[in-house]
């Protein structure tokens, strides 16, 4: 998922310097381990519960990632008309799952992450989630998101990017591109699917970084584009998710409400209607720029969030 704080964390430990504001003082390391890929931490924080960071940046904290998570899946399976397989590219946490699980109407979930021991990890020390992967509608691959959705026959009703932001020296920008969108992503997508992925941070100081050009490059293979942004707290900005469709977003919120009822097991804790129609509503600064975006994605052109990632991502 999104990356928002980086410098948790410096090569003797863990300090209490952050790189933003929004992340409190860290109490303690409750886990600690190292993967191929990439260094991860659990660590417990005064006000926001336990925290993954992994490679030193903040990915979801447990008093708050129910407002990421309830972004990045539930507006796309709302939208879909009966969605019943969904493909994720990432989620090693396997918060994304649980969102999806909650619908009633999925058969089958795939969720395909690179990195064994996060997955592992997560699924050993995140009880939250833990009903979510022992259910027996989702399948688990550890592979490359790309290489995995490419050799696959199956289509799905719903991809999820629940990915990395891009950041310079690491392979994960790949799958924000046209290319990938266009030659890969897409032709597994049944006529009236829906992808969603998270778009990095969006707020009037930062949504030039990627958001902008996520949402631009997605118009050049969808005919349907929708971007939305909520504010989570322990990203200290504002964060960014864009849906992208063949087939025309049409639901108003009373709609929304009525299938939130109708297809969702449990109380959704962030989400409703209302919300999701205001949420598709950007400031002036923010409107502007995605209307006004040409940069486009590409392997030999791309934008990249602040810092090194040194993980190979989903």
């Amino acid at each position: 998922m999104g990356e928002a704080v980086e410098d948790v964390y410096d090569a003797n430990g863990y300090d209490s310097h952050q790189a933003k504001e929004g992340v409190d003082e860290c109490k303690c390391v409750l886990h600690r381990g190292t993967s191929k890929y990439q260094d991860i931490a659990l660590l417990d924080t005064k006000h926001f519960g336990k925290a993954l960071v992994i490679d030193g940046k903040m990915q979801s904290t447990e008093m708050d990632e129910f407002i990421y998570h309830e972004c990045l899946i539930h507006p796309a399976l709302l939208c879909h008309p009966n969605p019943k397989t969904v493909f994720i590219m990432g989620g090693g946490e396997g918060s994304a799952a649980r969102e999806v699980l909650k619908h009633d109407t999925i058969q089958r979930v795939v969720m395909c992450d690179i990195d064994q021991e996060v997955v592992d990890f997560c699924r050993m020390y995140l009880v939250a989630n833990q009903e979510a992967f022992a259910s027996d509608k989702l399948y688990l691959i550890i592979n490359d998101a790309k290489v995995e959705l490419d050799k696959r026959e199956e289509k799905y009703d719903v991809i999820v990017g629940d990915l990395a932001d891009p950041v310079e020296g690491g392979p994960c920008y790949q799958l924000y591109t046209k290319s990938f969108y266009e030659q890969v992503l897409k032709p597994k997508l049944h006529h009236d699917g829906i992808f969603v992925t998270q778009a990095g941070p969006a707020g009037v100081l930062t949504h030039k970084e990627v958001f902008s050009s996520i949402y631009n490059t997605l118009k050049h293979v969808f005919k349907y584009v929708l971007a939305y942004t909520a504010h989570v707290p322990s990203f200290a900005d504002t964060w960014g998710w864009v849906m992208a469709s063949d087939q025309p977003f049409t639901l108003n919120a009373q709609q929304i409400d009525e299938r939130i009822n109708e297809r969702i097991t449990g109380e959704l804790l962030y989400l409703n209607g209302k919300f999701l129609i205001s949420a598709t509503t950007m400031n002036k600064s923010v409107y502007q720029s995605l209307l006004n975006e040409t940069h486009v994605y590409t392997e030999e052109n791309a934008r990249f969030i602040h810092g090194h990632g040194r993980a190979c991502c989903a």
